[in-house]
């Protein structure tokens, strides 16, 4: 089972002068200081919305804040679910996840999910954090993503993701017509007043995309799309905040009717339009720059012929 912690906390006279890590072992006794240490090292803890070493000096008004995801790894049982397995050697597993599957158990989703999935197919991974998972994918986005097979590994994807030497690129339909390229660097975090939605907000985390136009018909634009960052929600919050939602996308976009252009494109997908569709990263172990593709599906191959034409391709 996994459960998200979030908290903040502000630093108070007593705490004044404490190293970073001595100040969050005393804010969060809850939990030891060595898991205090790796989540401080992996950024899941922030001094002032930042990443901060664990040596920083905090002082009186600090805000400290801490998002995690704590798992009970005795709940995720193994479950044979086919997985598409991309790239498979001792260190790593790249999976192209298909629309509909959801990455890990949570609320109404305790079986049937990718971890356990990875669970059947690897039982060692059980030892690790998340199952081996670095980054995710929302249930209904498909595509590639890096799973880690060893404790070295995890750790090593997960400072490849804060120093942005991971490269993932999304193809995606939005809704209007999207600039030629751009970029929307805007923090994300929890709705104020839906916290099922994520949404562009002050007090947020620092979030960038990138995107580029491919090609634009039907009052809708094929995109390719760039993270630097990986918020939940990201591209599609940050796209919707733009003015350019994705279509179908049933959290951030509004429902087209019979009269709209891409209402067919619409009925097709039936989910929101983005696939990962590249992954590149430096391999752990070996160092090697390595990058993966995956075909788009057919809701989303059919979606694109409806609305940019049977002959357009995509490269």
């Amino acid at each position: 089972m996994f459960n998200c912690f979030e908290d903040v906390k502000e630093i108070e006279e007593h705490l004044n002068g404490l190293r970073f890590d001595q100040a969050a072992a005393r804010l969060w006794p809850d939990f030891s200081r060595e898991q205090l240490k790796l989540w401080l090292k992996q950024g899941y803890i922030r001094l002032n919305g930042q990443f901060c070493k664990p040596s920083v000096r905090v002082h009186q008004g600090d805000r400290v804040e801490v998002d995690v995801v704590l798992e009970d790894r005795t709940q995720a049982e193994p479950e044979a679910i086919p997985l598409r397995i991309v790239h498979e050697d001792r260190h790593i597993l790249v999976i192209d996840k298909p629309a509909g599957l959801v990455v890990h158990p949570g609320a109404g989703n305790w079986t049937g999910t990718l971890v356990n999935g990875l669970l059947y197919h690897d039982p060692s991974l059980a030892a690790l954090p998340r199952a081996g998972l670095v980054h995710r994918l929302d249930k209904d986005t498909s595509g590639l993503l890096v799973v880690a097979r060893t404790a070295q590994a995890q750790e090593a994807l997960i400072e490849q993701l804060k120093l942005r030497s991971v490269h993932r690129h999304y193809k995606a339909i939005a809704l209007g017509c999207v600039p030629v390229q751009g970029e929307v660097d805007a923090p994300i975090g929890r709705h104020p007043r839906d916290r099922v939605r994520m949404a562009v907000v002050a007090q947020g985390k620092p979030a960038l995309t990138f995107y580029q136009r491919l090609a634009f018909a039907t009052n809708c634009s094929l995109i390719d799309v760039h993270l630097a960052t990986g918020r939940t929600h990201q591209i599609r919050v940050h796209l919707a905040y733009a003015g350019y939602p994705l279509l179908a996308d049933p959290v951030y976009a509004p429902v087209l009717n019979e009269g709209h252009p891409a209402y067919e494109g619409q009925k097709l997908m039936g989910r929101q339009a983005l696939h990962a569709w590249r992954l590149g990263l430096i391999h752990p172990f070996s160092q090697q720059s390595l990058a993966w593709q995956a075909e788009l599906p057919a809701d989303f191959s059919q979606a694109t012929a409806c609305l940019f034409g049977a002959s357009f391709s995509l490269k």
